[in-house]
């Protein structure tokens, strides 16, 4: 049995567990992640749809007061299309909610700097005021937080969805083909050690000496042992 397949026998739950991990059901980042998406929808979502109640002017530059907020209806409606976009996304798994967290996350902070720089203005198309401006900053940071959470950084926790299967981990012994890969070889190994050691104490048998210098006309450990294993088999037949 080659090296690979070892590895691969050495898997506990075979190649399947990288799939079930990508899926991420049973993360707690894809959950962190989901129900934060949920819970800024929701906050998004009442905004827009308190707008709407008020009957805010759809185009209106100075907008009417929701929730401590200035706002339009063309706000009201981005915040609900962004609520939903949010929820949907939430339980498609944990890549799209992240990829779309991180989007959404930046494009408030984009707004929220675009809007500053119009506030009071007759391009301020959204009726943004300070505290919108706020808002935007703090919403965009929140949402940028929980996309990369469990996903950028250098040490993933072991049930992130973003952590990519390596594997185990191998060390370099493990891959060097001079080395024994199977208890065969391992054994055979030990029995080249001893009767090497009894050669030079000059307590060999004739078995033993026969080997030995049938090993020394090779080089490397590998060649040494497949040597001695070929002897194992002619003397069995």
């Amino acid at each position: 049995m080659g090296v690979r397949e070892n590895l691969r026998d050495r898997r506990p739950n075979g190649s399947d567990d990288a799939n079930q991990t990508d899926e991420g059901g049973g993360s707690v980042v894809y959950t962190v992640q989901r129900v934060g998406a949920v819970v800024v929808a929701l906050v998004l979502l009442t905004f827009g749809l308190l707008g709407f109640a008020d009957g805010l002017a759809y185009f209106s530059t100075d907008g009417g007061e929701v929730a401590g907020l200035s706002s339009n209806g063309l706000l009201s409606t981005i915040s609900v299309v962004t609520a939903l976009v949010l929820v949907v996304t939430a339980f498609l798994g944990p890549r799209p909610v992240s990829n779309v967290m991180l989007v959404i996350g930046a494009l408030f902070l984009i707004s929220a700097l675009a809007n500053l720089a119009v506030l009071e203005g007759d391009l301020n198309l959204l009726a943004f005021s300070m505290a919108n401006v706020i808002f935007s900053i703090c919403a965009g940071l929140v949402l940028l937080t929980l996309g990369a959470y469990g996903r950028i950084s250098g040490n993933l926790p072991a049930d992130s969805p973003y952590r990519e299967d390596t594997g185990p981990e191998v060390s370099p012994e493990d891959l060097d083909p001079q080395l024994p890969q199977t208890p065969a070889e391992e054994a055979a190994e030990r029995d080249m050690r001893q009767a090497e050691l009894a050669v030079v104490e000059h307590r060999a048998t004739a078995e033993q000496q026969r080997r030995v210098d049938a090993m020394a006309k090779v080089r490397t450990r590998a060649d040494r042992r497949r040597v001695w294993m070929s002897s194992d088999r002619t003397s069995l037949t």
